[in-house]
């Protein structure tokens, strides 16, 4: 499976990055959502692990902009995130999100979590917090 990695910390980046590669996924990154956004549409990838919080444009933001456009509208999009507060949750599916899992990751829940949005349609809608 190919997977977009949408990340401005190196070193989240580099963890998820591995850990992908390793299960044997193809990944591209991205270190802001422009160049996610960008790179979605050009590279079609069958899912997007997306920061919420990036300089510039926001995740939730980027995340409702990739639904808009119909090359981008039906790809996989997991939220990881910081925030674990109440509603944060109904916030990430409300933006468009099809999942998401809070910092610090769990590497077992992530691979869960791509594995049943996989194999499920797009607005399963899943959330997993790791904390």
């Amino acid at each position: 499976m190919k997977i977009l990695i949408i990340e401005d910390n190196p070193t989240n980046m580099k963890f998820a990055s591995d850990l992908l590669i390793i299960k044997g996924h193809d990944v591209i990154q991205a270190n802001n959502a422009e160049i996610g956004i960008s790179r979605a549409a050009k590279e079609r990838p069958d899912m997007i692990l997306m920061d919420i919080q990036l300089p510039g444009m926001d995740g939730l933001s980027a995340i409702k902009l990739l639904r808009k456009k119909d090359e981008t509208r039906d790809i996989k999009i997991i939220a990881i995130t910081a925030f674990a507060m109440k509603g944060d949750r109904e916030k990430m599916i409300g933006a468009g999100s099809d999942g998401y899992i809070s910092k610090p990751i769990d590497y077992r829940a992530l691979l869960s979590l791509i594995e049943i949005l996989s194999t499920k349609g797009y607005g399963s809608h899943t959330g997993t917090d790791s904390s």
